[in-house]
């Protein structure tokens, strides 16, 4: 039997299937390991199941040593594994993308509607008990119907909330690195564009590219000031893919009238000026946290490890 760790809480169902056929060490804290106490958890294990709160790097691989054949990230993004550190010592690494997209683009337009319909504010106003009267011009937002959505990064989740959009009657451009499948572009009616452009015409800016050193602050500054100032922006993808400090300055200054973000630069803080903004709906981190998905992922990962372990080639490999 060989040893697995799992550096943080995940499903029963996901640790059933790992215990069936090798000896399991769960980490089962509320809060996160710390980074010494990881280090030594490590040490013999012949497969990691890594949550996206642990950087997986030379230091944790050489901790566990020669012997650790895989890491199974439970996520989608996998920016906390550097993966050249893995290939180099010939350790498989995994992610689990597919199974979270239509949940990530729930809390994707689920953002859009918060922060064009200002539903946050609504809520604060009516939980603060402050005295209120429907009224023509009380808060009121902005409509979707004939609107433009720009999806930068259009993968999996990038196209389930277009076909979103597309159902709330807006027109769709993006931007990614490459077409999408022409039937798809033909479902969604959606047109690629490079990223100037998109900014320049997108009603709602909607993010799910990947983060890595080409999008670091790939929305700084000068985006949101290319974008229209009655547009708004939302961000389910990662944290740094935004300037905060720039989108805070930018929501105080009315350059846009709007943002939506279920991640954060430094998550879990966040800037603190956002938090004194009524035009920033906030949300902590829940793309994927429905019970069926987060289920989903951790199976997902434990049968990428299952797999590496028997000699296989896992289902959704990274390198």
């Amino acid at each position: 039997m060989a040893k697995v760790v799992v550096t943080g809480r995940i499903p029963e169902a996901a640790l059933d299937k790992l215990r069936a056929e090798h000896e399991v060490d769960a980490w089962d804290g509320e809060q996160s390991i710390s980074r010494a106490g990881l280090l030594a958890k490590v040490s013999g294990a012949d497969a990691l199941v890594t949550l996206l709160t642990e950087r997986v790097d030379a230091e944790l691989l050489d901790a566990a040593g020669e012997q650790l054949k895989v890491v199974s990230n439970v996520a989608v993004g996998y920016d906390n594994i550097v993966v050249a550190d893995c290939s180099a010592r010939g350790v498989r690494a995994t992610n689990t993308p597919g199974v979270l997209t239509e949940a990530t683009a729930d809390i994707a337009f689920g953002l859009i509607l918060m922060a064009t319909r200002r539903l946050g504010e609504g809520e604060r106003l009516i939980r603060s008990g402050t005295p209120w009267k429907w009224g023509m011009f009380f808060l009121l937002g902005s409509s979707l119907q004939g609107k433009t959505l720009g999806v930068v990064g259009m993968g999996g989740i990038g196209q389930a909330t277009a076909r979103r959009a597309k159902a709330f009657g807006m027109e769709v451009v993006y931007q990614s690195r490459s077409e999408i499948d022409p039937a798809i572009a033909a479902e969604l009616g959606a047109r690629r564009v490079e990223l100037d452009e998109l900014l320049a015409i997108s009603d709602v800016v909607s993010l799910h590219c990947p983060y890595g050193p080409n999008t670091h602050h790939l929305i700084g500054a000068e985006q949101l000031a290319a974008m229209k100032p009655e547009a708004y922006l939302v961000n389910t993808a990662r944290g740094p893919i935004v300037d905060e400090a720039a989108l805070a300055q930018a929501l105080r200054d009315g350059v846009i009238a709007g943002a939506g973000l279920d991640v954060f630069e430094k998550e879990p803080a966040l800037h603190p000026d956002l938090l004194e903004l009524e035009n920033v709906a906030l949300v902590p981190h829940l793309g994927s946290s429905t019970v069926e998905t987060r289920t989903a992922m951790a199976v997902l990962a434990c049968e990428n490890t299952l797999a590496v372990l028997r000699g296989e080639d896992p289902a959704t490999p990274v390198n």
